[in-house]
């Protein structure tokens, strides 16, 4: 497997994708995978791509933050290139994220494909997805079981922290309401992997009113939303920041995991939108951080004892974790750690593992060095 790595600072669309193209071309490349910042014009950003990269697959989105060989940015444009006999892609869009059998045909395509193969173990499958169509939940969970239950994970586009719009790409062209799902198959050794820094405590709270469509929560323990959450964390509500929901998440616990529930902001009206799906009579308890960098080590220590030295890392990492950092001053030893073990990735507004939709977690695909 071949891998190239490059990322590019230039702020207009046609600088940054003729740099990214210098540092990431190879002859036989077979697929492109980028993270883009919202802030390109996305129209000729598209142009750009096709024009640079032809007839290759290439799939990306737009990000609330990029992760690569220059560590954490904001504004840029971070890819790879993946080339070499042992892997296989095929890509499919899909944007009709609430139609069954429309995810049941474009699973169908993918097991048709050549990245298809009986062997599950020579294969998995990542996915990207519109981070503000609140469809993640009902299309993760479709997709895993449409695709056999395949080692499957993603991230969700963002916009760094606007709500606007987030979009995902394929075909030349960005899309909204809508995912991507790349299928591999590759006879290197690898792990789909997650990890999070946060476990259940003791304090508990009961969501009492809700609007499950939206994620918004109105009431919980039977007082206005924002003042019962500011009341557990001891935060005044005037207060409460997206750096305070990310240092205070919560953790529902589901079939014996915990999971975490992160909450996107505070509303006009007291109540409280979270990233993740939520519904009346869900009991949630109060997160309880352990320490970031270590989880982070052992995460990587892990993935070396089961593939080696990473030939690469696709990663997708919460922006809450990004805002975590910032606030404990840690990104740039965190950011060492991601160069270190060849991660290329974004920071997402949710990530994707196996059938669920999860929260401030880091989640991805480790790739090691085909055994001689």
């Amino acid at each position: 497997m071949k891998v190239k790595m490059g990322a590019s600072k230039i702020k207009e669309a046609k600088g940054a994708v003729s740099e990214l193209a210098s540092q990431v071309g190879q002859a036989d490349m077979k697929y492109l995978l980028f993270y883009a910042s919202p802030h390109f014009d996305l129209k000729s950003l598209a142009t750009e791509l096709k024009a640079q990269f032809g007839s290759t697959p290439v799939v990306g989105c737009t990000s609330a933050g990029e992760i690569s060989e220059l560590g954490y940015q904001h504004g840029s444009l971070v890819g790879v290139s993946i080339g070499g006999d042992e892997v296989e892609f095929e890509t499919a869009l899909f944007n009709q994220l609430r139609d069954s059998q429309d995810i049941q045909a474009g699973c169908q395509k993918l097991q048709k494909s050549k990245a298809w193969s009986p062997d599950k173990d020579r294969h998995f499958a990542f996915m990207l997805i519109d981070g503000l169509s609140m469809q993640e939940e009902l299309f993760t969970s479709m997709l895993s079981s449409g695709l056999a239950d395949i080692p499957l994970f993603g991230g969700s586009a963002g916009d760094e922290l606007k709500f606007d719009k987030t979009y995902v790409y394929v075909d030349g062209a960005f899309h909204q309401d809508a995912a991507v799902v790349t299928l591999v198959k590759t006879d290197a050794p690898f792990v789909v992997f997650k990890t999070q820094h946060f476990i259940k405590s003791d304090q508990k709270i009961v969501i009492t009113q809700a609007d499950p469509k939206n994620r918004v929560v109105y009431e919980m323990n039977g007082e206005v939303a924002i003042e019962a959450y500011a009341k557990l964390v001891g935060c005044p509500k005037d207060q409460l920041t997206p750096e305070i929901f990310s240092l205070h998440p919560v953790v529902v616990t589901i079939g014996g995991g915990e999971f975490v529930r992160s909450i996107q902001k505070a509303n006009p009206d007291g109540s409280l939108t979270f990233y993740c799906a939520i519904d009346e009579g869900v009991v949630l308890s109060l997160a309880q951080g352990v320490d970031y960098v270590d989880n982070l080590k052992k995460t990587f220590q892990d993935i070396t004892q089961k593939v080696g030295e990473p030939e690469l890392i696709l990663g997708c990492d919460c922006i809450l974790r990004h805002l975590e950092m910032d606030r404990k001053g840690i990104k740039e030893e965190v950011g060492e750690l991601m160069k270190k073990h060849r991660v290329i990735g974004f920071s997402t507004y949710g990530e994707q593992f196996q059938s669920m939709h999860v929260n401030q977690t880091f989640t991805g695909v480790a790739l090691g060095k085909k055994a001689a």
